[in-house]
This record gives C-alpha cells, sequence and structure tokens, in this order.
C-alpha cells in the first residue's frame, strides 16, 4: 500500500515542484524541470490510485459527485504546514493525480525576476493587467506576489477568485478577501464570481484564470466601471495574448471589443522559465506597456502579431521589453545559454538575437571600462 505521508515527506524535503502519482509507474517528482522518481517505492497499481483518491477527498461528498460527473477535480489540501494544489483525472478509468506543492512563504519580488515597471504598473487606479505564460511559467507565482505588494504598500480592498486558493494572505495595509471557485465553495464559476464583485465594494480584483467569453466580458465589464482588475492567461507571448482576448468573440463583435481592450488594457506581462546555467529556474520576462502606439495597432481591422511584437522590442523607454532583449540580457549575463535562447524564439529572429547580443556586450564592456576608470581616479 502506497504512503503517501512519505512521497510528500520526500517532496518537501527535495523542494519538488510537483508530484505525479500515476498507475504503472513509481511516485515521480519534479525537481528544477527534471522528473525523478521517489526513492524506495514500489510501482502504483489501481489499488493504490484508488487509496490516492481516497486520502485526498477524505469522504468529501461534493468532491466525489463533481468527480464522478465531470471525470475531473481540483482542488487544495493541507499537509502539515504546506498547501497542496491537487488535480485528480481518469487514464484508462482508474484516477491520475498532479500535486502541486505551494510555498509557505512567498519568495521576495525582487528575486523573481520580474521587472520593476509591473510592480510600478499595479499603482494603476482602474484597468485591465495580464500576467501570461504557458502552464509552470511562475504565473500564480508573479500574481502573488503583486498581491503581496499591494497588500504591503496600498490601502485597497482586494478581492481574489482563485481555483484552488493557493497562497493564503493576511491583511495588512490593504483588505483581502480570497474566493475559492467550484461546486461547493465559494463561487460556482468565475464569471459569477466577477460579475458579483461589482457589488463588493472591491479596489482590486484578482482573477486565477480568464478561460471563457463570459469571464473575459465580465472582467472588461468590471475595469470598466472603475476598478483595477488583474488576470492571467494562458499564452506564451504579449502579442498572442491580444490574438486570443479577441478571439474569445465572434467576429461580428470583434470590431467593438477591440476599441474597449485598446482603452482598457494597460499591462501584459508574459513569462517563461528556463533552467538556468547554475541549475536555478531564470524567468524570461516580455512585458508589453499599452501605450498609444499599441492601442493603435490593437483597433486595426487585422491585428499583426509582428507589427506588435516590433513595437514592443522598440519601446524600451516607455518600459516594454522585449523576448529577444530579456534572452540576449540572460545570456550577455552568464545565466542561460545561447542555444537556450535560440530555442525560445523563431528562426528569423535569430540574427536580431545575435546583433542584441553584440550591443549589449559592447555596452557591458563600456560600463567596465568607465568603472575601472573611476576607481583609478
Amino acid at each position: 500500500m502506497i504512503d503517501m505521508d512519505y512521497v510528500l515527506n520526500q517532496a518537501i524535503e527535495k523542494d519538488a515542484s510537483d508530484v505525479h502519482l500515476i498507475a504503472g509507474i513509481k511516485p515521480i517528482l519534479r525537481i528544477r524541470r527534471d522528473l525523478l522518481e521517489v526513492e524506495n517505492t514500489e510501482i502504483l497499481t489501481d489499488d493504490d490510485m484508488i487509496d490516492i483518491y481516497d486520502y485526498f477527498v477524505r469522504g468529501n461528498l461534493d468532491k466525489d459527485r463533481v468527480f464522478k460527473e465531470t471525470k475531473k477535480l481540483d482542488s487544495s489540501y493541507e499537509f502539515g504546514d504546506i498547501r497542496l494544489r491537487v488535480n485528480i483525472s481518469t487514464a484508462s478509468e482508474v484516477p491520475t493525480v498532479v500535486l502541486r506543492l505551494i510555498k509557505n512563504e512567498l519568495p521576495k519580488y525582487e528575486s523573481l525576476g520580474v521587472p520593476d515597471i509591473v510592480r510600478r504598473m499595479m499603482n494603476q487606479p482602474q484597468g485591465l493587467i495580464l500576467v501570461t505564460g504557458k502552464t509552470n511559467s511562475g504565473k500564480t507565482t508573479t500574481l502573488n506576489a503583486l498581491i503581496n505588494q499591494i497588500n504591503e504598500n496600498q490601502n485597497k480592498k482586494i478581492l481574489t477568485l482563485e481555483n484552488p486558493v493557493e497562497y493564503k494572505h493576511e491583511c495588512k495595509k490593504s483588505i483581502i478577501v480570497q474566493k475559492e471557485i467550484g461546486v461547493g465553495r465559494d463561487c460556482l464559476n468565475y464569471s459569477q464570481g466577477v460579475k458579483n464583485c461589482l457589488r463588493e465594494d472591491c479596489d482590486i480584483l484578482v482573477i486565477g484564470e480568464i478561460r471563457d467569453k463570459e469571464t473575459m466580458e465580465a472582467a472588461i465589464e468590471t475595469a470598466e466601471a472603475g476598478h483595477l482588475v488583474i488576470g492571467t492567461l494562458h499564452t506564451k507571448s504579449c502579442a498572442e495574448t491580444i490574438d486570443r482576448m479577441i478571439n474569445f468573440y465572434d467576429i461580428r463583435d470583434q470590431q467593438t471589443i477591440k476599441y474597449l481592450i485598446a482603452s482598457l488594457l494597460k499591462l501584459v506581462v508574459s513569462q517563461r522559465l528556463l533552467k538556468g546555467r547554475d541549475n536555478s529556474l531564470v524567468l524570461v520576462p516580455e512585458v508589453m506597456v499599452v501605450d498609444n502606439i499599441v492601442a493603435g495597432m490593437i483597433r486595426k481591422e487585422k491585428i499583426s502579431v509582428s507589427e506588435i511584437e516590433d513595437a514592443i522590442q522598440s519601446s524600451s523607454e516607455k518600459g516594454s521589453i522585449g523576448l529577444i532583449n530579456s534572452l540576449a540580457e540572460l545570456f550577455v549575463n552568464d545565466r542561460i545559454t545561447l542555444d537556450q535562447a535560440k530555442g525560445q524564439i523563431e528562426e528569423k529572429n535569430v540574427e536580431v538575437l545575435n546583433r542584441t547580443i553584440m550591443q549589449l556586450k559592447i555596452k557591458k564592456d563600456n560600463q567596465n571600462r568607465t568603472m575601472m576608470n573611476n576607481m583609478q581616479k
């Protein structure tokens, strides 16, 4: 019989980010992107997976009903002083489980590698700010670090909608109300939670995931009503985020929604995580500050992803940071390899990357020479 306490203690001890429990193989830990077997464990059987299901559901009738009706369940679980995000689905009619370990203490905002312009944009009185990226790109950590920054420095009411609640915040300068989405929880779904926030007198609404048109419409309506809305989307770039937002809508409605997005969207942060030279995870940020130029591109009848990417790359004076700039800087600072940097962009942009690296190296050499001259004086 599987000893889940042992598996979870091993995950905590080895600083794993995720645990994979699948019939037919041993329990697996994800440690800095690598998948490693848990030592001194046996191959999991179908009966083990039933036991693991019972371990996390704990006889909760609502959770059991949701799983049986939908064949999936998202939940949270507390093990000692560690919180887990639990996802249970099925494979060949047998439960399969993925656990995300959530650290009790949020890392300091400064240690994440998120550009400072993102923190400064949290002072916006209203509008829409999006944190985007693929799964396992650190969106939730960034989002909660931003919530903590606001909580420590601003006198606001913050309402969060999450599935499940991961980091638990204590009220500091701000009031924080955290609601969990799902059957038998605080809100049935995201869109209903967003709509109700207009009656809850919040200043800042945080949406854990914008996944459908209804939630997007409610988020835009909330921003239009004078609130700051911060949300996440599963997209791989800032330009793709704009495209995804527009494509939530029917073609006949897209031109109208473009004008709303152009006026309400303030900032998009798209992030990736790479394993660095020192084996730690390195954040690669792309930041799009929505200025008049970008807003004009969004309002165009036909959106050009490449035009938006070029605008980001050339608007550094306003705080925007292009993906190529981020990759070049990380390479010049010896954080990632050149092959890693090239692997994140299309072949047609490799020459731009090489040119940017060369410019940064010259700039760095000049700074070093200036510093040495000043020291000699």
